[in-house]
This record gives C-alpha cells, structure tokens and sequence, in this order.
C-alpha cells in the first residue's frame, strides 16, 4: 500500500467531510454538521499556510486521514506552540501507521515554523487513542479543557 502525505487543499474537503464525521461520531460533546465543519475546513484552508496546517493522507485516489493544526502563543513556554486539533483516519486503514505519518508531517511543520512545543486534545475516555498518543512519546497533563460558546 502506497500512502502519501500532502497537504490539504480546498478541493479536498468533500473527501475530508466523513472523516470528520467518523471523528465526531467518536468524541461526546460534538456533534457533526456537513455545512459547519465545510465552513471550517475552508477556513482552516485559507491563506498562506504560516499559522495553519492541514494534512491528509492519501491512499490511491482517496483522502484516508487527515490532521489539522494551528499555532498560538504559549506564555507558559514563551514561545509559539501548536495545537493538534483533528487527527483522524477512516476505520478500513487503522494500524497502517497512517496516524503516525499525519502526526509526523504536523512536527514537520511545526519544526519548520520554529515552534517549540506542539499540544491536542483528546477524547479522555478514548483509551486506544490515549494509549497511541503515550506510545508516541506524548505527556498527559493534569489541564482540562473547558469551552463557552459566544453565539
């Protein structure tokens, strides 16, 4: 099997679309809506790349994987950090080492843009994923996320 990792680009989202689907289906507090999660893909998508990244995985002539990331600025490093915010790969290519690749390619990023650390969130009661985060040399800490909608 030939995978290869590229960057995302607008035409891509269709592709993309069910594999946020299969993600959210998996995480409790989110719920999946093709027009919301289009409109953030493209988001993710527009500019120049400095401050975002998107990357899937390709299989033949199909999207299997895809990982997004984007920066901030961490006062507890002092330095600009990134957030791993979607890592997901569909279900018929688990343990093909594709989410290794995606993961590989956002540090490949990062690293590329000077930044220093690289963070994300994971569903806590997702133990295989917590297990391949941890085998990948990734830290649990004690921070829980909270979120409040300004809608």
């Amino acid at each position: 099997m030939n995978i290869v990792i590229k960057d995302a680009r607008p035409v891509d989202i269709d592709q993309m679309l069910p594999l946020v689907a299969q993600l959210f289906a998996m995480e409790q507090d989110s719920e999946f809506n093709s027009e919301v999660q289009a409109r953030g893909l493209r988001l993710m998508l527009d500019g120049c790349g400095k401050h975002r990244a998107v990357k899937v995985a390709w299989v033949n002539d199909a999207i299997v994987g895809m990982c997004t990331a984007q920066t901030r600025i961490s006062t507890l490093r002092g330095n600009v950090s990134a957030v791993v915010g979607d890592l997901v790969v569909a279900r018929e290519y688990k343990k093909k080492e594709i989410a290794t690749l995606l993961l590989s390619a956002i540090e490949d990023w990062a690293i590329n843009k000077g930044i220093k650390s690289i963070s994300l969130l994971a569903d806590k009661d997702n133990r295989d994923d917590l297990d391949f985060y941890i085998e990948k040399a990734w830290k649990q800490t004690s921070l829980v996320c909270l979120v409040k909608p300004l809608d």
